[in-house]
């Protein structure tokens, strides 16, 4: 079975052994993935729709899976209990969302060891959540696939240490690191955002003076993660 880059990259993000509950999981591909990998034992794959949860349980079922991967028709955490898995992966969905998913599941997730996470959107305020919520990001990196940039994250329960604007939205560990994809990724949203401000440089109005002053608050904040690289 063939499997995007992005999310083999965010299967590696787990860890070796732990039972996995896969959330949104759509068809299935990661707890598919690693099971014929053998890095985890079984898995949950839940979905918050009936469509896609049948899609799950066919692909799950044409790889002989059956018995490995329990599927479960759930709004997030609604049908998880404690000690139905160590590692939660939620890929794919935008960042307000994948936040409320884990607020409200908070009941039931105490005895998650790690959180597995690649939000498509927002991924600053899911920074910011975890952190306000006693959790550490461990590991981090970015890729780009069919022109599309994607993040990757695992977190776990301890102390955060993502504190300045630049580390809550490009990430503290992939700015230490130098990541190469993130630099590209800077340099892109800068260059944007300069054409912006000169297409807007000869209009004066309050709307569009407010988006100057915003523009120029991306801009200072890129250029400061950009300095990491010097």
């Amino acid at each position: 079975m063939q499997i995007s880059e992005r999310l083999k990259t965010v299967a590696s993000f787990v860890t070796e052994g732990m039972k996995v509950a896969d959330i949104g999981t759509d068809h299935a591909y990661v707890p598919i993935y690693l099971i014929k990998k053998k890095r985890i034992p079984s898995a949950l794959a839940m979905d918050i729709g009936a469509g896609p949860l049948k899609r799950a349980r066919d692909h799950i079922a044409e790889q002989g899976l059956t018995e490995k991967i329990e599927t479960r028709l759930s709004d997030g955490f609604l049908a998880f209990q404690k000690g139905d898995a160590q590692s939660v992966v939620i890929a794919g969905l935008g960042g307000e969302l994948m936040i409320q998913i884990l607020t409200l599941g908070k009941t039931v997730i105490s005895e998650v060891s790690e959180f597995i996470l690649s939000p498509h959107s927002e991924i600053h305020k899911v920074r910011t959540f975890l952190m306000e919520q006693g959790f550490s990001i461990e590991k981090e990196t970015m890729l780009q696939e069919d022109g599309i940039y994607y993040t990757i994250l695992k977190a776990v329960y301890g102390v955060g240490d993502y504190r300045t604007e630049p580390e809550l939205w490009y990430g503290k560990r992939m700015l230490e690191e130098k990541h190469p994809v993130l630099y590209t990724y800077l340099q892109k949203e800068y260059a944007v955002r300069m054409q912006i401000e000169k297409k807007l440089s000869e209009q004066s109005s309050d709307r569009t003076e407010e988006r100057k002053r915003k523009l120029k608050e991306e801009c200072v904040r890129i250029k400061e993660a950009m300095a990491y690289y010097d």
